[in-house]
């Protein structure tokens, strides 16, 4: 009788750490993964009450509050993550990031320096201790980092956002360049305009907002969370086990052209 085939997303035995995994994109990535049979640690700055809220009971499913812009923090969650999974996490998502609309002229210091700080000090901390750790123990690892289709296209507002995602993509293919002799991998997705958090707030309650996106998305509708987690499940399965340094633009189009009115219809 015929050896029935693997299936090439399946992920048991894996062990998956992922930052920011308890807002609502995090929490499509983490069902995915769980549904596919890895092992998750979520990491959040939510109290532990309001997570066992936000995310689903599972047996190998664990969440820590840690704050991964913070070097010691970042080193006390690799610890916990190793402790509850067994072993070190053998992918780490680095996917924590916020986000504030304001005009570029009048964008405040703060803000741009809490954006900066939550999405790009936070993944560079996580992913260089992990790898570090990988490389002291001779293990291989894989680090998906989370980017956007504005890193190339600069959506109005968010200039700092932009700015950010741009780094991540930079930062991605660095990490990619020089670990790849150590059979560390880095790779990135880059979702569109997707249907959660703030984007989807202005979707339903501005309609300047709402023209805005539907001319900037090809496809002419929010990408749906589960979208952005089915391309994570890829990224993460045995089906990107020679990606490394890829920056996988899922945006329904997004970035095909400008979205000034004079140029598209």
């Amino acid at each position: 009788m015929a050896k029935a085939a693997q299936n090439p997303l399946d992920l048991s035995g894996r062990r998956i750490l992922i930052s920011g995994g308890a807002g609502a994109l995090g929490r499509a990535m983490v069902s995915r993964f769980l549904d596919f049979g890895a092992a998750v640690v979520v990491n959040d700055i939510l109290p532990d009450d309001a997570a066992a809220k936000a995310l689903p009971a599972h047996d190998r499913l664990s969440y820590v509050r840690a704050d991964t812009t913070d070097e010691a923090e970042v080193e006390r969650l690799l610890d916990a993550a190793s402790d509850l999974l067994d072993g070190l996490p053998d992918t780490v998502c680095c996917h924590a990031g916020v986000v504030e609309a304001h005009p570029v002229q009048r964008f405040p210091v703060q803000a741009f320096d809490r954006i900066m700080n939550v999405n790009v000090r936070a993944a560079f901390l996580l992913a260089r201790a992990a790898s570090q750790r990988w490389i002291d123990r001779g293990e291989e690892g894989q680090l998906v980092f989370t980017t956007s289709w504005v890193q190339d296209v600069p959506w109005p507002e968010i200039a700092p956002y932009n700015a950010s995602k741009a780094a991540l993509k930079s930062l991605t293919r660095s990490f990619a360049r020089e670990l790849a002799p150590y059979r560390i991998r880095a790779n990135a997705v880059a979702p569109g305009i997707v249907g959660a958090g703030m984007a989807k707030r202005q979707w339903d309650t501005e309609p300047e907002y709402r023209a805005r996106a539907q001319r900037a998305i090809p496809l002419g509708y929010l990408q749906p969370p589960d979208a952005v987690a089915d391309v994570f499940l890829f990224m993460v399965s045995p089906l990107a086990s020679y990606l490394t340094g890829s920056v996988l633009v899922a945006d329904g189009g997004a970035s095909l052209y400008p979205m000034d009115e004079d140029t598209v219809e």
